[in-house]
């Protein structure tokens, strides 16, 4: 009960059970966390056929409706704490994120000073494959201009592979975290760095999904855009620290 993956899923029926399977042969004790938005290829039932096979490691929250990745995660965060999780981690469905960079995240962590650890794909070491010349660009243009609007000393600030530390996620009021995107992300991070936690990047090799559908949408680059003005303008009033100190969060 130590360290909880949180996965969220829609429409991975081709991914679900190859990463299940990879997260679980790394026999490092790692649960997992399947936060399934309704999908309509039947994700949620192959998980909970799996259950079994993995009892007691294995759990799927079911929602109604495709209810956006930055609620997924909060959903998760509340249930990791609820359930007493000591080091909470994102991962993405598609293997992008690889799971045998798990134990870096971990290992930054839990031996290594962090607070928060992230799986950075532009510092030395990390690198991106497969993926088309523009999407790179959209990804290191949004990291740069996250960078000079918010002075955040992070070169990833959009990445979705992580592990926070459960005090992290106690400390973060996770009910004043709004955005759903890249937006999610960033604000995330923005939170823990204005809150004083301590956060190290760690390299990790990103490569494109082989199957399923990508869902970046002209919303969620748009979310991104004005979602890291109103952290600037937010985090020039005194007030933001306590707007996202925790109050507690509603752990429903």
């Amino acid at each position: 009960m130590e360290k909880l993956v949180i996965i969220p899923t829609y429409n991975e029926k081709d991914n679900i059970v190859s990463i299940l399977q990879a997260v679980f042969g790394l026999q490092q004790d790692f649960h997992v966390l399947v936060i399934d938005d309704g999908s309509p290829d039947g994700t949620a039932q192959i998980v909970k056929d799996l259950q079994p096979a993995f009892r007691g490691m294995l759990h799927i929250e079911e929602r109604r409706g495709k209810l956006g990745l930055g609620t997924a995660y909060i959903h998760g965060f509340k249930w990791a704490i609820r359930n007493g999780y000591q080091f909470i981690f994102e991962m993405d469905a598609d293997f992008s994120h690889r799971p045998i960079d798990l134990p870096k995240l971990y290992e930054a962590c839990k031996n290594g000073g962090a607070d928060l650890a992230i799986g950075s794909r532009y510092i030395p070491g990390g690198k991106v494959v497969n993926w088309p010349w523009d999407r790179i660009a959209l990804s290191k243009g949004g990291s740069i201009y996250t960078r000079l609007i918010t002075w955040m000393p992070v070169n990833d600030p959009t990445a979705g592979f992580m592990c926070y530390r459960r005090e992290v996620l106690e400390a973060i009021n996770l009910d004043q975290i709004h955005f759903v995107g890249y937006a999610f992300q960033i604000e995330m991070k923005f939170a823990a760095w204005k809150l004083g936690f301590r956060i190290k990047e760690v390299p990790i090799q990103f490569e494109d999904r082989k199957f399923g559908e990508s869902k970046m949408s002209k919303g969620i680059i748009k979310e991104g855009v004005l979602g890291v003005l109103k952290l600037k303008w937010y985090s020039l009033s005194t007030s933001y620290r306590r707007r996202v100190r925790t109050a507690p969060a509603k752990l429903v």
